[in-house]
């Protein structure tokens, strides 16, 4: 067959062009092309990271949240509670119970009622012992013995928490754990200091008793005779002393 180039050429070059119309237009379409593209923010990577479980920086689970909240919603109960069970109280739990005329002192006798091998007293045991013991709960949260008849010349003596601050939370009792109790008189008081002690000695022996607790010294040690016999006799000569100053010439 001869070459016609007549033909030929022409045919060539329409290919040609069938070519490249199909390279030009059966590509697919670019963004750019018809369409425009949200523009992209700078500083944010183009793909979107999913939070994973353990990932530090991922939004908590609900049920993390759930606990966290429910651990806030707790505290913030206890803490109502408390201010509701302060306000269905009296206000200073009968202060005028014990409250203290406004005097200085001049001596303070202190005994301690302590717990046997380390195991601490509990709340709820030192009330019950306290009242047993004639003791009234009164003037800044602490209990008071009381001259029958004559509660308004203030307390014998008094009996506080050995921890400090010293006071009994009646609202929060059953947590009070405390390894005794401090009992204290001031001088002068409503008695003679011998009439007080001898009403203060048998109330921490008594307390003792009920608690299966021991009574010591003001300096921690194990109250025996020989120093019982030896407050007896500092408290008698100061008896003495304020009967001297008391008695002016002339009379």
């Amino acid at each position: 067959m001869e070459w016609n180039a007549s033909v030929g050429i022409p045919l060539i070059v329409l290919g040609a062009i069938v070519l490249l119309l199909i390279y030009l237009f059966g590509r697919p379409k670019k963004p750019e092309q018809g369409e425009r593209r949200p523009p992209r923010r700078s500083g944010l990577d183009n793909e979107r990271v999913e939070p994973t479980f353990g990932d530090p920086d991922a939004t908590p689970a609900q049920g993390e949240l759930d606990v966290s909240l429910a651990g806030e919603l707790e505290r913030l109960g206890a803490s109502v509670a408390g201010r509701e069970a302060e306000a269905a109280r009296p206000a200073s739990p009968r202060p005028s119970v014990g409250a203290r005329p406004d005097r200085a002192i001049e001596r303070i006798v202190t005994l301690f009622v302590a717990s046997r091998a380390g195991e601490p007293l509990a709340g709820p045991d030192i009330v019950v012992a306290a009242e047993k013991a004639g003791l009234e709960f009164g003037d800044m949260g602490i209990f008071h013995r009381l001259v029958l008849g004559k509660k308004a010349d203030g307390p014998v003596f008094s009996m506080a928490n050995m921890v400090k601050p010293g006071h009994f939370d009646m609202a929060q009792l059953d947590d009070v754990q405390t390894p005794g109790v401090t009992l204290f008189m001031t001088l002068p008081g409503p008695l003679p200091a011998l009439d007080a002690w001898e009403m203060l000695l048998p109330t921490a022996q008594r307390l003792a008793e009920l608690l299966d607790a021991q009574v010591l010294d003001e300096g921690r040690n194990a109250l025996g005779r020989q120093r019982i016999a030896h407050i007896r006799d500092e408290l008698r000569a100061w008896d003495r002393q304020q009967e001297r100053q008391q008695i002016r010439p002339g009379r």
